[in-house]
């Protein structure tokens, strides 16, 4: 059997490792520390830096592919793999276009993907001049590492552009500026490209952010225009063409106030805003991914029900003293449809633990499988019913309608 080597240690891979063993295969983890949520559940772990070239060859090594839990890893690293002759999905030169967001944004213009009015930060002068055309509102982005909201800063005048700027200069950040965007919500496209250019393309879905982070997915975005869903999903699958991506690709999307669709980020890997496929489509990103890199026919895209909800499972700012297993037990007794996936971390404020899946029962209204999606992954993280339900009120097993 082919071996899929991933870089990155994290939630990711350990849920491509779930679909490697379906597969017959056992997904090799390149991961900093035995405790990481991959290195748990995967017997093929190599213990290193995604930073150290030498811990890259070792987990390369006679691996079919190597593919990414992240995109964090040195672009001469890989170009080194490369010339060593190990096989990167996605290549190197696609994966640099998820890796520096100006490059993404001047390559995205090229060609002629829609995309906010953007520029380079070379001084602060330049980032209060900018912010000054565009009304005070921009936003301020490093260029390289930042992700779930980290090293993104809103403006709302010219004054904070010039003063945010000059800290980010002086420390040796290189960053970037955009317009602010009117925005109506936010979405996503999640598509996937094979090594031979077969594409595939999911439901476009709606994605709600809480400080940078994603807290929960609508499959398929709702009140979502067919034109303009298949518009997104025919713009993620010609990006993937025309960037070379071998694998998943996310295409993190602007909804602005009148309707036009600009895209925002790319992410070239398995993705938040895809979870919901691990219960809600009949192939899951995951394994998508693993097709893929392995230029196996890729699979079905299609939704199993009119309406998927995710909800990810935050980090409380006190950890409960219930268990996690306790708090499992309990939101099974009380919704035995929630799909729970926890990711073997340790808990603190924010983090992201996990995720629950919601597939909408037969007639059921949006709004209620919101409720019920929250609200299970709020118990998981803080074992506190937002509705004020008393478990020792109820049967033990009484389920939640």
């Amino acid at each position: 059997m082919p071996v899929v080597a991933m870089v990155g240690g994290g939630q990711l891979a350990r849920m491509t490792h779930q679909a490697a063993v379906a597969l017959g295969q056992t997904l090799r983890v390149l991961a900093v520390d035995p405790t990481e949520s991959a290195a748990q559940v995967s017997p093929d772990v190599v213990l290193g830096s995604h930073t150290d070239l030498d811990a890259l060859r070792r987990v390369a090594k006679g691996a079919t592919v190597l593919t990414f839990d992240h995109e964090h890893v040195p672009p001469e690293h890989l170009a080194e793999l490369v010339a060593d002759g190990v096989t990167v999905a996605p290549p190197p030169e696609a994966l640099v276009h998820a890796q520096d967001k100006l490059l993404m944004r001047t390559k995205l213009a090229a060609l002629g993907a829609p995309i906010p009015r953007f520029a380079e930060v070379t001084s602060a002068e330049v980032a209060q001049r900018f912010a000054a055309e565009a009304g005070g509102r921009a936003v301020i982005k490093t260029i390289r590492g930042g992700y779930d909201g980290r090293g993104v800063v809103l403006l709302d005048d010219p004054e904070q552009a010039h003063r945010v700027a000059a800290e980010y200069l002086a420390d040796g950040v290189p960053i970037m500026i955009e317009e602010r965007v009117a925005m109506r919500r936010e979405l996503a496209a999640l598509v996937a490209r094979s090594t031979f250019g077969q594409g595939a393309a999911w439901p476009v879905v709606q994605t709600v952010q809480r400080d940078g982070i994603c807290v929960e997915v609508l499959a398929p975005a709702p009140d979502l225009d067919e034109d303009t869903a298949a518009g997104a999903q025919q713009l993620g699958l010609r990006l993937a063409a025309e960037l070379g991506v071998v694998g998943v690709l996310a295409v993190e999307l602007f909804e602005t106030v009148d309707g036009a669709i600009l895209v925002n980020e790319l992410a070239m890997r398995p993705h938040n805003s895809g979870h919901w496929t691990m219960d809600g489509s009949v192939t899951s990103q995951f394994e998508q991914h693993l097709r893929a890199v392995l230029d196996y026919p890729l699979g079905d895209t299609s939704a199993r029900a009119p309406l998927v909800v995710m909800a990810n499972v935050l980090g409380a700012a006190q950890t409960p003293q219930m268990s996690v297993d306790e708090r499992v037990h309990h939101v099974f007794a009380r919704m035995p449809d929630a799909k729970v996936h926890l990711y073997g971390k340790g808990e603190r404020a924010g983090r992201k633990l996990g995720h629950v899946n919601l597939v909408a029962k037969p007639g059921e209204a949006l709004d209620v499988v919101r409720e019920r999606a929250n609200r299970a992954a709020h118990w998981l993280s803080h074992a506190q019913w937002t509705d004020g339900y008393d478990e020792h009120e109820h049967n033990e097993h009484g389920t939640d309608n």
